[in-house]
């Protein structure tokens, strides 16, 4: 564990973060693995209708993610007050919420899979197989939601380098039989979601081995575990929020996903391996503003806000220069890195034009996400709920329409649009994270979220400042 309360603020916000950047590097090269071998050896088509299936995905699992996510926010502020005793009934509170709702996601997921796709307007040719991928991949969310719930767990409380270990081997594992099922066996766009199962499955469970053998707080006997009802209100309170803002994410993407299925199976096929490099591209950003959050928590819960920041000030300057070599390095080799996925030049000049266009804006969705983990870490979560989803909902999917098509029909009427084709699409990304930057901003100076928290700061309305 690690206590995030004293020392340099960079340097431990580094430290923390750097074993969850492996990590996540490591856990997207589940899809990122299981789409290179999908599209070098299935064809385009199967790789559209991986790309196709996970918009879906997202949005089954959103809502309970988002409220792990409070959880773990819950648990890093007790820990932070060094509240043991609630910390032990918050984990286990997390966990049965997570097991319980797994296997609804399930049913929902396996009963609807093809009716969903349609709804999208994925393309006809692509339906089997992106049903076929989709409702393997869901039968297994039981043990996928395990593996996350103990990540999540031991980095409220400190720990980034032991998840890193279970998913390091994950990913072996997970490379190995997506290889073994569809290069050797021909198992096609089932070995790759059957794969996958098995990979995040043996994760867990040599979690749940090591931990009940060395851990005092985290150990699983499922019928030891007690529901604390104060505690789920908690994570609910902070973590609902977040959740519906995952969904309605999750749900835009779908949006965004039936735009881009209109174009045909090229555009789907560049918009999945694109949209896979640019998923591995903002990962940095994404867990500054986690190891933030957790820090922000944990300073919060030890009444300790002038910390909080010089956290964010130094996790901004760190962030941003990430962003900004990602951006160069992606735009320099973007032509060999879609060659990874395809060898079908137009699917590589679409993604190509992707990358150009949506790497260039980095910094603009670096520093949303760093303001956001601020507010996440205090436990203010409603705010930023509805400026993600202004910035998606009434910004980005809009704009999306009107500038990649010619007419676009809004309540009957027909109203003229840019014309530009996918194009327009790739402008929307950056131009809705320009919104929610300028947003996010405005309102973290504001300094409400400081009174947002479990473990109350003592800090005063009048007190507060910029």
């Amino acid at each position: 564990m690690r206590d995030l309360t004293t020392g340099s603020e960079g340097r431990n916000i580094f430290r923390f973060a750097v074993p969850m950047l492996v990590g996540h590097l490591f856990q997207q090269l589940y899809t990122f693995v299981d789409q290179i071998i999908v599209g070098r050896y299935l064809g385009k088509e199967a790789l559209a209708s991986v790309g196709a299936s996970f918009p879906v995905i997202f949005t089954l699992i959103a809502l309970i993610i988002g409220i792990a996510t409070g959880g773990t926010i819950v648990i890093s502020q007790f820990f932070g007050a060094k509240n043991f005793p609630k910390v032990k009934r918050a984990i286990d509170t997390i966990f049965i919420l997570m097991g319980i709702s797994a296997v609804i996601m399930t049913v929902v997921g396996v009963s609807f899979s093809e009716q969903i796709f349609r709804l999208m307007k994925l393309p006809e040719e692509l339906i089997p197989m992106a049903t076929t991928y989709f409702t393997i991949y869901v039968s297994g969310l039981v043990v996928f939601f395990g593996y996350n719930g103990v990540a999540a767990v031991l980095r409220g409380m400190g720990d980034s380098v032991t998840p890193l270990y279970f998913l390091v081997l994950a990913t072996i594992i997970n490379i190995g039989l997506d290889l073994l099922f569809i290069v050797k066996l021909g198992w096609g766009i089932e070995g790759a979601a059957l794969a996958t199962i098995i990979a995040q499955g043996t994760a867990f469970t040599v979690a749940v081995f090591y931990l009940n053998r060395t851990h005092d707080l985290i150990r699983f006997n499922f019928r030891e575990f007690s529901f604390d009802r104060e505690i789920f209100k908690q994570s609910i309170r902070i973590g609902l929020p977040t959740g519906l803002q995952q969904t309605f994410v999750a749900l835009g993407m779908m949006a965004l996903m039936g735009i881009v299925n209109g174009f045909g199976t090229d555009v789907v096929a560049a918009y999945t391996a694109a949209g896979r490099l640019d998923s591995l591209a903002i990962i940095p950003s994404m867990v500054f503003s986690q190891a933030l959050a957790t820090f922000v928590g944990q300073n919060i819960g030890a009444d300790k806000i002038e910390r909080v920041k010089k956290g964010l000030h130094r996790t901004m300057l760190m962030a941003s220069a990430v962003a900004v070599f990602i951006t160069i390095l992606v735009i320099l080799f973007k032509q060999p890195l879609m060659g990874l996925f395809t060898t079908d030049q137009a699917v590589i000049g679409i993604g190509g034009e992707y990358l150009t266009i949506v790497t260039s804006f980095y910094i603009l969705f670096t520093c949303m996400f760093i303001y956001g983990g601020v507010m996440r870490g205090a436990g203010d979560t409603i705010i930023p709920m509805f400026l993600t989803l202004f910035s998606l909902w009434i910004v980005r999917i809009p704009a999306a329409l009107f500038l990649s098509k010619d007419t676009v029909e809004i309540f009957g009427l027909y109203l003229p649009g840019a014309g530009l084709g996918e194009t327009g699409i790739w402008w929307a990304i950056p131009i809705g994270w320009s919104i929610g930057l300028v947003l996010s901003f405005l309102y973290y100076r504001t300094g409400r979220w400081k009174l947002k928290t479990v473990v109350q700061a003592k800090v005063e309305p009048a007190t507060i400042t910029r």
